[in-house]
C-alpha cells in the first residue's frame, strides 16, 4: 500500500518519506492557518513543490468517489438502502480513495484541472474490483474496518526506494468539507446579491432556488460543477434531443450527477451503447425524462441487466421495448429483485418473460410484501393457482395494486354485478379502472337499460362506442319483444 499521510488543521505540517531503510527524511514546514496546500515530494532532489488546490474541487471529487463506491456496493448485490447505511461507516476508506485519485492523476492536480466523472470511475472501479478479488466475501468488512492492510506493504526489502507517489499528501477531508459547506451556505443565502452563475442559469431555466438548495444539500458536488464546462453543455444537449425546457429542472432534480458527465467521453457513447441494446433513439426525450439516471450507470451494469433479460427468454425486440418503456429496470438489482421475481412467477405457472415484456415495473416490487399477498387474495376468493396465472399473464399490473385499497373494494362491488367469477379471469383489467368514475357509472347505465354486456364491453370501450353498443343491444331487445 502507498505510504500516504493526511495532515490536519494545525499550523505545522510534517512530511515523511523513507529514502532507505536506514535513513528517513523529515521535512517540517510552517504556513499560516488559513493557507492549505497540496504537497508533492519529488524523488530526484527531495525538493517540495507547492500547488494550490481549491477545497471545493476536492469536495466535489470526494462526493464523486462516494457515489462510485455506493454504486459499486449495489453492483455487488447490496440493496441501495443497505449501501447508503454502510456508506456512513466508510469515511476513512473514502479518504483512501481520494488519495488513490491524487496518485493516479497527480499531474492533473499540478495544473489545477478538475477530474471528470469518467476519469474518477476509471481510476476507482478497477481498484475496487481488486479488493473483491483479494478479499472475496469479506471485502465489505475490510472497507468498514479500514485501515487494515488492504494490499501488503513491501517493507521486507530494506533497500527499496519510494517514488514521489508514495509521499503524496493532501489536505484533510474534514477541512475542505467545512470550507465548502461554508461556501455553500454563503451561496445559498437568498439575500446575497451575487448568486453563483450556475444558480442564476438554473433559475432562468425555471428551477426554484429552494429546489436548487435541496439538490446541493443531497448532492454537494453539484455546487461545484462548472457552468460552461459541465452544466450548460449537458442542458443544451438535452434540449437538442427534444426535451422541453420546462422538463429540465425535474431531470436535474432527479439526477444532478447527469450534469457531471462528459458528453463526448461518456454520455453520448452510453446512449449509442443503449441504442445497440434496443433503446428507441427516437424516444430519448421520454426515456431520459422518465429515468435520467439511466445514462449514469456503468456499461457493465447495463449489459448485465440486458443479459438477464435474454436469460429470461425475451427477444432482442422485447428487450428494446422494455428499456424504452421502463428504463428504471436498469436500477433493479438482478439478485434481489429481477431473479427472485422471475422465480416467483415461474412457481405459480406464469411465464416471467411475458410479464416482463408487458409490465416490467412489476419486477421492482417485493415478492413477500407485494406479489404473494395478491396471489393469496385471489386464492382466498376461491380461484385456483392456474386462474391466477392466467390473470397475471393477461394483466400483470394487477400485482402492483394494493389489496386493501384497490382489489378488495372492487371485488366487493364485483359481487353485486351478477357476473360469474370466471369473468375476472377473462378480464382482470377490471381492477385497473376507477371504481367510482368508471365501473359504477358504466354498470349502472347497463343495469338500467335492461340488457347484458360482457365485463370487457362495459369497461374497455370508449364512451362513444359504449353508448353505440348499448343502443344496438336495447334496440335488438325491443325488436325481439
Amino acid at each position: 500500500m502507498k505510504a500516504f499521510t493526511l495532515f490536519g488543521p494545525s499550523d505545522t505540517i510534517l512530511l515523511f518519506g523513507a529514502a532507505s531503510s536506514s535513513v528517513s527524511s523529515r521535512t517540517q514546514l510552517s504556513f499560516p492557518q488559513t493557507q492549505r496546500l497540496l504537497f508533492c515530494r519529488a524523488e530526484t532532489d527531495a525538493s517540495v513543490s507547492l500547488v494550490n488546490v481549491p477545497p471545493n474541487l476536492l469536495l466535489a471529487e470526494r462526493e464523486e468517489a462516494k457515489a462510485v463506491l455506493r454504486m459499486f456496493l449495489t453492483n455487488q448485490g447490496m440493496n441501495r438502502l443497505t449501501a447508503a447505511r454502510k456508506m456512513k461507516k466508510l469515511d476513512r476508506f473514502v479518504d483512501h480513495l481520494m488519495l488513490r485519485l491524487h496518485t493516479v492523476y497527480k499531474t492533473r492536480y499540478l495544473v489545477g484541472r478538475e477530474l471528470t466523472t469518467p476519469e474518477i470511475r476509471d481510476a476507482l472501479i478497477p481498484y475496487l474490483d481488486e479488493f473483491v478479488e483479494e478479499h472475496g466475501d469479506n471485502f465489505v468488512e475490510v472497507l468498514e474496518y479500514f485501515p487494515i492492510p488492504i494490499v501488503k506493504e513491501n517493507n521486507t526489502n530494506a533497500n527499496t526506494n519510494t517514488s514521489d507517489d508514495d509521499n503524496y499528501v493532501v489536505e484533510s477531508s474534514e477541512e475542505f468539507v467545512q470550507k465548502a459547506t461554508s461556501h455553500s451556505r454563503a451561496s445559498n443565502n437568498t439575500e446575497t446579491p451575487n448568486l453563483p452563475p450556475h444558480v442564476v442559469y438554473l433559475e432562468e431555466l425555471g428551477m426554484e432556488l429552494e429546489v436548487i438548495k435541496e439538490v446541493i444539500r443531497k448532492f454537494p458536488a453539484f455546487a461545484y460543477y462548472s457552468l460552461e464546462g459541465k452544466i450548460k453543455p449537458v442542458v443544451e444537449f438535452l434540449l437538442d434531443l427534444g426535451i422541453s425546457k420546462s422538463d429540465i429542472p425535474a431531470i436535474i432534480t432527479k439526477r444532478p450527477q447527469l450534469c457531471g458527465i462528459s458528453l463526448t467521453e461518456n454520455l453520448i457513447p452510453t446512449m449509442a451503447f443503449l441504442e445497440d441494446l434496443g433503446v428507441d433513439k427516437k424516444k430519448w426525450a421520454k426515456v431520459i425524462y422518465r429515468f435520467p439516471a439511466l445514462l449514469t450507470y456503468s456499461r457493465s451494469k447495463l449489459q448485465a441487466t440486458v443479459d438477464f433479460l435474454y436469460e429470461m427468454g425475451l427477444s432482442p425486440q422485447d428487450v428494446g421495448k422494455v428499456l424504452t418503456r421502463c428504463p428504471s429496470i436498469i436500477s433493479y438489482s438482478i439478485d434481489e429483485k429481477l431473479r427472485p421475481t422471475s422465480h416467483y412467477f415461474d412457481s405459480i405457472g406464469v411465464n416471467p418473460a411475458v410479464v416482463m415484456s408487458r409490465y416490467p415495473q412489476v419486477f421492482g416490487l417485493s415478492v413477500e410484501a407485494s406479489l404473494k399477498p395478491v396471489t393469496d387474495f385471489f386464492m382466498q376468493k376461491g380461484y385456483h393457482v392456474a386462474d391466477v396465472a392466467l390473470m397475471a399473464s393477461r394483466y400483470g399490473a394487477i400485482y402492483s395494486f394494493s389489496v386493501e385499497d384497490n382489489l378488495l373494494p372492487k371485488w366487493e362491488y364485483f359481487l353485486s354485478m351478477e357476473y360469474p367469477k370466471t369473468e375476472l379471469v377473462k378480464f382482470p383489467q377490471y381492477f385497473g379502472y376507477s371504481l367510482e368514475e368508471r365501473i359504477k357509472v358504466r354498470y349502472e347505465v347497463v343495469k338500467e337499460s335492461g340488457v347484458r354486456l360482457l365485463l370487457n364491453q362495459v369497461l374497455s370501450l370508449s364512451d362513444e362506442d359504449f353508448y353505440k353498443l348499448l343502443k344496438r343491444k336495447v334496440k335488438k331487445k325491443n325488436a325481439c319483444a
